[in-house]
């Protein structure tokens, strides 16, 4: 059989009513871009914010459709609320229609009406959400981010770690995962999972050679799906590691969902920091905590002799700490056993726990999680709909 196409996707989601029960959801500019992957079709549906909770039935009609069409074996289907670029607003059921920025038959609406936290929706059964974070790539994020985790589960917690990496997710790599997740009632999905710890990758759903070409939209849809349409179960914490930069996965991330705090990993180098700063900044901005810098690749010990080597300097994101008030989590060293763990797919925590690097993680988590902990009103967010 043909593969399927857009365009039969798009055919097939003019037999969905929008809001105003008169136009279909093409008609209407609602449908984001439409991407296809191994049989799978990914797309979101952008609403009124205020509506997302109203319009749950809409969402789950569009899936349907999708998934009742031959040759596809899957749908991936969010609801948004930001609008893509060139596309025609959706149109409000007229007695229902919430006006969007400057009013002009309603003079006396601002900002609060719409705060920045009624947007955030928490992940059921998830008492409280870490991200994992860095200014720039190839300071070790990932490393960091699964370490974190199992030290997090070595200090007695159940956990999730989630890949948010839409364009290069390492999870399945790093932590020896392959296959594909199951699915409940073809909605659902059922996380994978290795060393004791609940996964969520995009890695899990297409190819390890597939380019991901997508845009914001679509990148959000994807991402607020694996957070929310996942078996997590009940986890004292989920981690997210994080893409690198500031961009449309950290802002969606910052923005729609209740995070207890951003952990910001960067080495000692002052070009690493420089970057690390504008994470720092981009999460105080949203009004994100930040629960600490982690130094990693802070020094260097020679396997043959024990000999420190302060090959990238050291010291630099202790210092970066002080002076802006953040708490310093610790120092990772650059060892040999962290490159082979991570290229073998166990984890220094797993493959050693008794090591002196498997303790300096299991001590950055312990105090990752006493500051979420002696946060109540962060370690159990509630779930809000807009």
């Amino acid at each position: 059989m043909a593969d399927i196409t857009k365009e039969q996707v798009l055919e097939t989601l003019k037999t969905v009513r929008g809001p105003d029960l008169e136009h279909n959801i093409v008609e209407l500019g609602m449908v984001s871009d439409v991407f296809i992957s191994d049989g799978k079709v990914y797309f979101s549906i952008t609403v009124p914010a205020e509506r997302a909770k109203d319009l749950e039935p809409l969402r789950l009609a569009a899936e349907r459709v999708i998934k009742d069409m031959p040759g596809v074996k899957g749908a991936l289907v969010a609801l948004t609320a930001d609008k893509k670029a060139g596309a025609p607003a959706p149109r409000p059921a007229p007695a229902q229609a919430v006006p969007q920025g400057h009013s002009h038959s309603h003079p006396h609406q601002h900002a609060p009406q719409q705060p920045p936290r009624a947007a955030k929706i928490g992940v059921p059964g998830v008492k409280a959400i870490i991200a994992v974070a860095s200014g720039k790539g190839g300071v070790g994020k990932s490393t960091t981010a699964v370490n974190l985790a199992l030290g997090l589960l070595a200090n007695g917690l159940k956990v999730g770690i989630l890949d948010a990496d839409i364009y290069g997710p390492s999870m399945p790599r790093l932590l020896k995962i392959s296959g594909r997740p199951t699915q409940i009632d073809g909605r659902i999905i059922n996380p994978m999972e290795n060393y004791g710890l609940k996964v969520m990758s995009m890695g899990f759903l297409v190819e390890e050679e597939t380019a991901m070409i997508w845009r914001g939209p679509m990148v959000q849809s994807a991402l607020l799906q694996m957070l929310r349409e996942v078996a997590w179960g009940e986890l004292d914490v989920l981690v997210v590691d994080m893409p690198p930069g500031t961009g449309d996965v950290q802002l969606t991330m910052a923005q729609q969902v209740p995070l207890a705090g951003a952990v910001i990993v960067s080495t000692p180098q002052d070009l690493a920091l420089i970057d690390a700063r504008k994470g720092l900044n981009m999460f105080r901005k949203v009004e994100v905590p930040v629960l600490g810098i982690v130094e990693n690749m802070s020094y260097f010990i020679a396997p043959d002799t024990g000999a420190r080597y302060d090959i990238f300097g050291h010291g630099g994101a202790r210092k970066e700490a002080e002076r802006i008030g953040v708490p310093f989590l610790g120092e990772v060293p650059l060892t040999m056993g962290i490159r082979e763990t991570s290229d073998a797919g166990t984890p220094l925590v797993a493959a050693e726990p008794n090591g002196v690097v498997a303790n300096i993680y299991r001590e950055i988590a312990a105090k990752v999680w006493k500051q979420v902990a002696d946060s109540p009103q962060r370690a159990a967010p509630a779930i809000v709909f807009e």
